[in-house]
């Protein structure tokens, strides 16, 4: 979708998304050690939030400019203590690339990038985590989609094809399908889960 369709869906109610965290997020990060991390595709900013609360500094992007918006006032309204402590940037990460080896965490939670825009955003993803940084990558299980859905999941980019690019700088901690139990199980009750660790 385009910058301007997903400004249009995001405009087109109140609240496209809860404000909760998603489930892998905080599985895999609460009680780390917080640092700078990069929120990609952020929409209302529910991680952001969360991550900020745990002492992170965030940098939340997202090509939607609505999104963005929305987020820093969620956050300025809500949780005004951290709101300080996330940037808002309106990106589009398939060509706009984050700066190389400045985040100790960079998570991509459902992230729609779809597999024509090439190899090139994900390098530049995966460039963006710092020596001894994780990367979080989360995607629905596509078995879990219909045959006559109308999202086909083999269009877009998903943690399996991120572990293809991971070479001998990383070690993968995760890499499984796994129960989610948040909101949103009804319509995708698993998700595959891939988590790395540049080591150098």
């Amino acid at each position: 979708m385009s910058a301007q369709e997903w400004d249009e869906r995001y405009g087109g109610q109140e609240r496209l998304f809860s404000d909760n965290p998603n489930d892998a997020l905080v599985a895999e990060v609460a009680g780390t050690a917080p640092g700078q991390a990069l929120d990609v595709g952020c929409g209302e900013g529910g991680d952001a939030i969360w991550l900020a609360r745990q002492g992170w500094k965030v940098t939340a992007t997202d090509i939607s400019r609505v999104a963005v918006e929305r987020g820093a006032k969620i956050a300025a309204d809500t949780a005004p203590e951290v709101a300080d402590d996330i940037a808002w940037v309106r990106a589009d990460l398939a060509v706009e690339h984050p700066p190389a080896r400045s985040f100790d965490l960079v998570s991509a939670q459902y992230f729609a990038l779809k597999k024509d825009r090439g190899e090139e955003p994900l390098r530049a993803l995966l460039a963006a985590v710092a020596p001894g940084g994780v990367l979080l990558y989360v995607g629905h299980d596509p078995a879990g989609f219909p045959p006559d859905a109308e999202f086909d999941p083999a269009e877009y980019v998903l943690p399996g094809d991120v572990a293809k690019l991971l070479d001998d700088d990383w070690q993968v901690e995760v890499d499984e399908i796994r129960p989610r139990t948040g909101e949103g199980k009804q319509d995708h009750p698993h998700d595959v889960v891939l988590k790395a660790r540049r080591v150098r």
